[in-house]
């Protein structure tokens, strides 16, 4: 199993504070033996819990001109029609897609095309699943133009559990559909904002596929 360079300092940190612990216990403490194989056991599921959260699977993407490609693994929690008022200002069809930890948290571009606009934006940390998290929390906001001029929209959001976006792409950039554009750790959302005479091609509580699950058909 890959696993992703965001997590190399915290698997290390993690083994390292792990190690520490059951070593204290075990040789500098009183307590029964059934304890002390109990952290170990516990210290175990941990880690391996913390190892699957940065893991990076190799996909083989879906790729279209056409097509509007999930950027997360995780479930479409909203699909609405809705205004975009920080760069496009007009209504859009909205994609919300929830990151829980247990998913592959790689964010992956949803299309092919220049990167016409980049910012990041401070802020709070409210559940992902929170109406205001896409104007409120921590984020990132990215506008791909295509080649025909259509824009596609995307948001990084930050929850109240991941507190990390990382991003590897900078404004003016060519970026290729389906390769890693991103990282949240531990849980967040993607927002994804399509013309109005998109096909939509998935349906609310669907789960998705990073770089794989088909949202949406452009016209």
């Amino acid at each position: 199993m890959k696993i992703h360079k965001e997590g190399y300092k915290i698997l290390l940190g993690v083994a390292i504070f792990l190690v520490a612990l059951n070593y204290s216990v075990t040789n500098f403490t009183s307590v029964p033996e059934v304890v002390s194989n109990i952290l170990l056991i516990a210290s175990i599921i941990f880690y391996g819990l913390v190892l699957q959260f940065f893991r990076d699977p190799k996909i083989t993407p879906e790729t279209g001109d056409k097509k509007v490609i999930a950027p997360a693994d995780g479930k479409v929690v909203v699909i609405e029609q809705a205004e975009e008022g920080e760069f496009l200002n007009e209504k859009r069809i909205q994609i919300s897609i929830f990151m829980s930890p247990l998913n592959v948290h790689v964010n992956r571009n949803p299309v092919s095309g220049i990167l016409k606009y980049f910012k990041y934006h401070p802020g709070k940390y409210l559940v992902a699943w929170h109406p205001k998290s896409s104007t409120e929390n921590e984020r990132t906001t990215l506008v791909y133009e295509l080649k025909n001029g259509t824009q596609i929209l995307i948001r990084q959001i930050a929850g109240a559990v991941a507190r990390r976006i990382k991003w590897y792409v900078k404004e003016g950039q060519p970026l290729q559909q389906g390769n890693e554009f991103g990282f949240i750790r531990f849980g967040s959302r993607v927002d994804v904002f399509v013309p109005l005479d998109a096909k939509i091609l998935v349906t609310h509580d669907q789960k998705t596929k990073g770089g794989k699950t088909v949202l949406a058909e452009l016209s």
